[in-house]
């Protein structure tokens, strides 16, 4: 059967109201283009769905039946586009974004309180993990975007958005305060005890190409699983920390850290956004984005 649907609508109103009067004042029809309407439905149904009483109309058995089934129907459907509406003008949504620690901290972070603040009722949810993968994540589409630190390998073929640059250092603290004043040669790492972050992370294997092109192998003293413990670990003299120089800002400022000169300093890298544009964002999302690239 291939009943028409705006039947079904008209039906439902008529039903809501028992009248064709005011169905078609709500409808913004004439009233006998509601009756036509029924008409047909109960043309292509077989039977009657309306009695005319002396007030309007009343549903027969049939139409009471079908109309049980239409009301919910088309209510559910009127809650879908008042979701939808609600979506469109960033009164409700969701948005899930990609971070590691370091650009939740030191990019993303600001950005959410701020967002949070002019746009209360949209759920944000971070999902915190190494760029390899976020950029993951983003191809099986559990994310809307992410913030990753280059280098990449992005064989996903992503819009990829420079945002902000960082700066990969070696710090130490007052027990190699030997080492201040002049310039080393990262030839000299592989005789100190070097600790870098675990695993496969951009941060770790940037620096270690870079030390590699120059001749240079190290052996960490110790592999930990956060900069911020690196940082602790430096503090407690434990060895010298290959860090971004934003997680020891605060320590060089009072003294506790102190940065290693090189005679080259390691080119800087970017945080940027990452994006699939095969896979078109939410409202809310968007939104999200274009709020990260203004500075």
């Amino acid at each position: 059967m291939q009943t028409n649907l705006e039947y079904y609508k008209i039906f439902y109103y008529v039903s809501k109201y028992n009248s064709i009067s005011l169905a078609a004042e709500a409808l913004s029809i004439s009233q006998p283009a509601v009756s036509q309407a029924v008409k047909h439905l109960e043309s292509d149904l077989s039977c009657a769905l309306f009695v005319r009483t002396s007030k309007g109309v009343r549903l027969t058995k049939e139409g009471g039946l079908l109309a049980e089934y239409v009301r919910k129907g088309y209510e559910t459907i009127l809650t879908g586009e008042k979701k939808l509406s609600e979506m469109l003008n960033l009164d409700a949504g969701e948005i899930c974004v990609g971070a590691s620690d370091m650009t939740l901290q030191f990019y993303l972070l600001p950005y959410l309180e701020t967002f949070h603040d002019a746009f209360p009722q949209i759920k944000v949810t971070v999902t915190n993990a190494p760029t390899p993968e976020t950029l993951k994540h983003l191809q099986d589409g559990k994310i809307d975007f992410g913030i990753i630190s280059t280098p990449v390998n992005n064989k996903y073929d992503f819009k990829m958005t420079p945002v902000r640059k960082i700066q990969d250092v070696f710090v130490a603290g007052k027990k190699f305060e030997y080492l201040k004043g002049g310039k080393l040669s990262y030839k000299e790492l592989e005789n100190l005890p070097v600790m870098c972050l675990e695993g496969s992370t951009s941060t770790r294997k940037y620096v270690e190409d870079y030390l590699a092109e120059r001749g240079t192998f190290v052996r960490p003293e110790f592999e930990l699983a956060t900069s911020d413990m690196l940082i602790q670990f430096a503090v407690r003299n434990l060895g010298v920390a290959s860090v971004v120089s934003d997680f020891a800002e605060k320590y060089i400022e009072n003294g506790e850290l102190f940065i290693l000169k090189f005679d080259k300093a390691i080119p800087e890298r970017e945080f940027c956004i990452v994006s699939n544009e095969r896979a078109p964002m939410s409202a809310a999302a968007e939104k999200l984005y274009d709020f990260l690239l203004v500075p």
